[in-house]
């Protein structure tokens, strides 16, 4: 049964099943610790919603700051939004191959260096070009979620992922009123120059605290797929954000669209041809992630109709019979609980999603944010019920923006959780640029004159609330058809099980075990035993060779497509357990850290049956074992501490010899080590040894120490007045070379005693009487009495035995 990996696995499997759910821990035993990360990386996604919300106080005098036409003012706004829907992805993807801290890094130094152009410009064309550099900053968000899977326990993964995902909306909150507050009181270009200082202190505070992955995607970076993602993107997006100035029927309008259409088209076609490709069609056509981006798109439109309508309806003079006359910090103020709302419903996400998954959490986020924007339309005549708007909406955008990036990582391999999650913050980034453009016309067409200018009307508003109703409950049909869960002996799963219909067409983690907890991700959870058994599928135990348990191994499930059928770990036990969607052949796999995987064929009869699968993974690493050897006569010494420390210092393990002094360490990983030996009444040592070099990863090779200790020697005795009778109190100095190395004063009974003496040449000294000193010598070790007698003034003399 004992295979190769490569030998059972079927086609282009081999690489997605060797990477595991989760990181293993560092090597050599020195684990990461993972205090900060979270604040630092939400901090992040806050300074990017900075500066995606800095401008919007001062938007209507663009055109006089910049001294140019509001038409073209307005590509101050949209070289933003184009810059960064074409980053998304692109860096998501990069991360993946090439380390997501290093470009989370790079995205914020192309942002500071764009917010440092804009803050020293009012040329138009120069400012353009430091907002599209700003643009790039949002490659943070998918990037900071996939340094959060990759590094936190699952534990904890539920809650950070909540609040890394709002934490678009928690700092443009938050943003709106200081940025308000500081266009009326400072020059507008201040603004540039706290963004840049933001991304500087997020950099820096990044590079302290955040550590990088291990986690690598395979292949190269598809450079054609991202030029025409770029261009396509750009070719849609524009029309999007332009058409209410264009015209929706104009050519320029409809001639964009349809060049969109065609590269986009052919964009897809490429990729799909490709070994390496930017965006990975096939999992973003699986059932569970193209629904999920679905619902991204109508959560982004819901989640911007409240920005654009509740800033105007506050700002507005109280003349016009609605608006409610309050000034731009005040206007700021009232929406900031939008943001703050999303922050603290986070842990309330984590709970609801470990109990019922991430998609219960989405459904409902989704109706409270129907639930706000409906009731919002009969409550908008006093700056008190904005609020209530405002926290309402919040919550809602909070629990659906934190449920989109569990169930995007549920669904895909880790290698592609920053090109994933980059497409998905993409397609929210479409439904604001979406609802940015529907609103905006409505509000265009529904407005009336209020002397020089036209200002919406209390109906346009209220049309936008219910364009916003309309698609959050678009999102929720959507969402409905997402994989259901089903119940499972006191655990409940996530939404990304299967029916058996599905399974011919399943992708990696398409077929979780319906029946086997998992964590608030999407992950299978360890299973404790027979109680939590599948009702059909595989059930077993991961061993090693010497026939013990290997916990926290991972187990994996592919099905005949190549594909990951379901995913687990071993309990404390060893034991798994994992639903098979439908009946066939499949390649159950098990790896570990310190072990080599293995790989076989099993096949599982359908409907109501469970097949036993036991993984025997054989121990990697390298061995040492030794002898410790003491005494005057070099014998085996039993008891001798044996201590290994690694590179950097850490105790990996340690033991005892045994009755015939030898000692043994297994499953090393390769690497430099530090071997320290001791033992009662002998000298420690240290000896540096380097592992490596095992034969096919299995097994290892075996380093031999023979130690010999160095028995530590003793000098010990009594000092003795002229009368014979031990003195109490004398003061008693070893002396080596000149240099003191023991210090003793003698109790009642006038006795010394020095221990552990390493050297073999020791001058003894006496005090308390007239001094006396005498030489000793000490050969191999040996134990030597020296008494010494102090005598009174004018005389002195010593004893030897």
């Amino acid at each position: 049964m004992t295979q190769t990996m490569t030998d059972q696995l079927p086609a282009g499997a081999a690489d997605s099943a060797a990477v595991p759910p989760l990181p293993p821990p560092a090597k050599g035993g020195h684990r990461r610790t993972h205090a900060g990360i979270v604040p630092v990386l939400a901090f992040a996604g806050i300074v990017v919603a900075v500066m995606q919300t800095l401008l919007v106080p001062v938007i209507k005098d663009l055109p006089t700051l910049l001294g140019t036409a509001p038409s073209n003012a307005t590509w101050v706004m949209t070289a933003t939004l184009l810059a960064g829907a074409v980053a998304t992805p692109i860096m998501g993807r990069l991360g993946d191959l090439y380390g997501k801290r290093r470009m989370l890094l790079t995205s914020l130094a192309v942002m500071v260096v764009g917010s440092l152009i804009c803050g020293f410009t009012d040329q138009l064309l120069v400012m353009i070009v430091g907002r599209a550099l700003q643009g790039f900053a949002m490659g943070a968000i998918p990037l900071g979620i996939g340094l959060m899977r990759d590094e936190l326990p699952r534990e904890r993964l539920g809650s950070a992922m909540a609040l890394m995902s709002s934490s678009i909306g928690v700092g443009g909150g938050l943003a709106l009123p200081a940025a308000a507050l500081v266009a009326q009181h400072a020059d507008w270009h201040t603004l540039f120059f706290a963004a840049a200082g933001l991304g500087v202190l997020s950099m820096l505070l990044t590079v302290l605290v955040v550590p990088e992955t291990s986690v690598r995607a395979p292949g190269r970076f598809d450079v054609a797929g991202a030029l025409g993602l770029s261009v396509g993107l750009v070719a849609f997006l524009l029309p999007i954000t332009k058409a209410s100035e264009w015209g929706w029927g104009s050519p320029r309008t409809l001639g964009l669209f349809g060049a969109a259409a065609l590269i986009l088209v052919l964009w897809g076609v490429m990729e799909l041809r490709i070994a390496d490709p930017l965006v990975d069609l096939r999992t973003t056509a699986r059932r569970e992630v193209l629904l999920t981006n679905l619902a991204s798109i109508t959560v982004g439109v819901a989640f911007y109709a409240i920005s654009l309508v509740l800033p105007q309806l506050l700002q507005l003079p109280t003349s016009t019979g609605y608006g409610l006359g309050q000034s731009m910090v005040v206007a700021g103020l009232c929406v900031a609980p939008l943001g703050l709302t999303m922050m603290f419903v986070a842990p309330l996400y984590a709970r609801i999603a470990a109990r019922r998954g991430p998609k219960v959490s989405l459904l409902l986020g989704m109706l409270v944010i129907g639930v706000g924007y409906g009731g919002g339309i009969g409550l908008m005549q006093a700056p008190w019920q904005t609020v209530v708007i405002a926290v309402v909406v919040g919550a809602g955008i909070g629990l659906a923006y934190s449920s989109l990036p569990a169930l995007i990582i549920g669904a895909v391999d880790p290698s592609e959780t920053g090109a994933a999650n980059g497409l998905n913050t993409l397609m929210r980034s479409i439904g604001t640029s979406v609802s940015s453009a529907v609103i905006g016309m409505v509000l265009a067409r529904m407005s009336e004159p209020l002397g020089p200018v036209t200002v919406p009307t209390m109906a346009g508003f209220r049309v936008s609330f219910l364009i916003a109703t309309a698609a959050v409950a678009l999102g929720v049909l959507v969402a409905a058809f997402l994989p259901s869960q089903r119940k499972a002996a006191g655990a409940r799963t996530t939404p990304l099980a299967q029916s058996a219909d599905e399974a011919g067409t399943a992708g990696p983690g398409a077929a979780v075990a319906a029946d086997v907890p998992s964590d608030a991700a999407g992950r299978s959870a360890p299973v404790a035993g027979a109680a939590d058994e599948p009702a059909a599928g595989f059930r077993g135990r991961v061993v090693d060779t010497a026939g013990g348990p290997v916990p926290g191994a991972t187990v994996t499930l592919i099905d005949r497509h190549g594909q990951q059928a379901g995913v687990t770990t071993a309990a404390p036990d060893g034991s798994y357990a994992l639903a098979a969607p439908a009946a066939g052949t499949y390649v159950l796999t098990g790896a570990a850290q310190a072990h080599a995987p293995q790989a076989v064929s099993v096949a599982h009869a359908g409907e109501g049956t469970v097949a036993g699968a036991d993984l025997v993974l054989t121990p990697t690493g390298s061995r040492l074992a030794g002898t410790v050897l003491g005494g005057p006569e070099g014998t085996a010494l039993t008891g001798a501490h044996v201590v290994i420390t690694d590179a950097h210092g850490d105790v990996v393990t340690h033991t005892t010899t045994g009755a015939d002094g030898r000692w043994t360490v297994a499953q090393l990983p390769d690497g430099p080590y530090t071997l320290v030996f001791s033992a009662p009444g002998h000298q420690p040592t240290a000896h540096a040894v380097q592992l490596g070099g095992g034969v096919d990863g299995a097994g290892g090779d075996t380093r031999h120490q023979e130690v010999r200790l160095r028995p530590g020697a003793t000098v010990r005795g009594t000092v003795r007045g002229p009368d014979g009778h031990p003195l109490a109190d004398a003061t008693v100095t070893l002396l080596e070379d000149g240099t003191v190395a023991g210090h003793a004063v003698t109790g009642p009974d006038g006795a010394y005693a020095f221990t552990d003496l390493a050297g073999s040449h020791y001058t003894l000294s006496a005090a308390g009487y007239p001094p006396h000193a005498a030489p000793i010598s000490l050969a191999g070790g040996a134990d030597a009495r020296l008494d010494l007698e102090l005598a009174q003034p004018g005389g002195a003399g010593q004893r030897e035995r």
